[in-house]
C-alpha cells in the first residue's frame, strides 16, 4: 500500500486534489483508516491516477472523466469529446489572441505615445431590452439635450406609479437620413399606454462598452473613447448607440453615472 503523500509524489499532484478525486467518487483509496481517516493506495491506482490527470490535461472536466472512466475508454467516444475540446481550445486560442494585441497596442499607447484612454472599455453582450419610451428625430446634435430629459418626465409622469418601473432609464440614438432619431425611455413590463410608444431594442451579441463620470457636457469625449477603441480593435458599428442612466440624481450631475454602450461586429 501506498500513503497519501507517496501516491501524490509519483502521480506529481496535491493531497488536496486526491481528496477532491476522492469525494467526486473517481479515485477512491483503497483503504481509510476507520479511526485517523488516513487514506492508503494500493499500486495499481496509480494507472487510474494517470488517466485522470492525463485526461485534465487534456481539459475534460470530472464529469466527463467520470463518464469516461466508468464507460471504459472506447476510441470513437473519446474522439467526438476531442473534438469538442478541440474547439473549445481553438475559441480559447482566438481570445487569447484578440488579448495579446490589446495588451501590445494599450503598451504601444502608453509606451510610445505617453498616453492612456480616460475611460476603461471592454466588451460585453447586450440583453433585450423593453421599453416605455417617446421617440424624435433631431436635425442637429446640439438638440439632443433638449428632448431626453423631458421625454424622460413625460414617461415617468405616465407610468411612475408602477413599481420598479422607473428603475432602468435607456436612450438609444441612430442616425438617420433626416439627423438622428432618439428613443429616450424606461424598461418596462406593463401594458401600453397613451403617451409613450412600446419599444423592442434586440439583444447585441458584442458591444464596447465604457463608463462616463459625471456631467453630460463632457460626455462627447467618452463617445469619442468608445469610437477610437472600435476601430482600434479592428471591430464595426453595429446598429445604434445606448446611454443607460445608472445614476442620474443631482441636478449638477456632478455624480451621474453613465454607460455608454455600442453594438459592433467583427470584420470577416
Amino acid at each position: 500500500m501506498l500513503s497519501i503523500g507517496a501516491f501524490a509524489q509519483i502521480g506529481q499532484v496535491t493531497h488536496r486534489m486526491l481528496r477532491h478525486w476522492d469525494t467526486a467518487g473517481l479515485l477512491v483509496p483503497a483503504h481509510v483508516d476507520e479511526f485517523s481517516g488516513y487514506r492508503s493506495y494500493d499500486p495499481s491506482q496509480l494507472e487510474r491516477l494517470h488517466r485522470i490527470v492525463a485526461l485534465r490535461q487534456l481539459g475534460f472536466g470530472l464529469d466527463d472523466i467520470s463518464s469516461i472512466l466508468e464507460q471504459g475508454v472506447d476510441a470513437e467516444r473519446i474522439a467526438a469529446l476531442l473534438r469538442i475540446r478541440r474547439a473549445e481550445v481553438e475559441q480559447e486560442h482566438r481570445i487569447a489572441a484578440e488579448r495579446l494585441v490589446d495588451v501590445e497596442r494599450r503598451l504601444h499607447l502608453i509606451e510610445r505615445e505617453k498616453h492612456m484612454s480616460q475611460i476603461e472599455i471592454i466588451e460585453k453582450p447586450l440583453p433585450a431590452v423593453r421599453l416605455a419610451a417617446i421617440r424624435h428625430v433631431v436635425a442637429e446634435q446640439p438638440q439632443v439635450a433638449a428632448v431626453v430629459g423631458p421625454s424622460f418626465d413625460a414617461v415617468a409622469a405616465i407610468i411612475g406609479d408602477e413599481p420598479g418601473s422607473l428603475a432602468t432609464p435607456i436612450a438609444q440614438y441612430d442616425t438617420i437620413d433626416d439627423g438622428m432619431e432618439v428613443i429616450v425611455g424606461y424598461s418596462y413590463t406593463g401594458p401600453a399606454r397613451d403617451g409613450f410608444d412600446i419599444v423592442e431594442l434586440p439583444p447585441t451579441e458584442v458591444a464596447v462598452c465604457g463608463i462616463h463620470l459625471g456631467s453630460m457636457d463632457t460626455i462627447a469625449e467618452s463617445w469619442q473613447a468608445i469610437h477610437t477603441e472600435v476601430i482600434a480593435r479592428g471591430l464595426i458599428h453595429d446598429g445604434a448607440c445606448r446611454e443607460l442612466y445608472v445614476r442620474a440624481v443631482s441636478d449638477d450631475q456632478a455624480d451621474w453615472v453613465t454607460e455608454l454602450q455600442q453594438p459592433v461586429r467583427r470584420t470577416p
